[in-house]
């Protein structure tokens, strides 16, 4: 499903124009993006958690010149479904 689908979607199930309903998604991944930047989690009950993982330290391997690369501690962002999210796509 598509961002566009979505505000479809939600345009639809609420009777709200389209443009509304596209300013208000687009605003609220901004909102997310801009405090996981910030290293703030976002929790939505009932939804999941946007968290941010640490991923170590570690050493890699440049396959074409057989180099052995260090690549530094890094964050990453994840998104962890809420017990009720997962039970309902099992």
């Amino acid at each position: 499903m598509t961002k566009a689908e979505i505000v479809a979607k939600i345009a639809d199930k609420t009777g709200i124009e389209k443009g509304a309903v596209q300013s208000v998604v687009e605003n609220f991944m901004e909102t997310v993006k801009a405090a996981m930047a910030n290293g703030e989690n976002v929790y939505l009950r009932g939804f999941g958690s946007f968290i941010i993982k640490t991923r170590k330290a570690k050493t890699g391997r440049n396959i074409s010149k057989g180099v052995k690369i260090d690549i530094p501690e890094h964050n990453i962002p994840a998104f962890k479904p809420a017990k009720t999210f997962m039970n309902m796509v099992k």
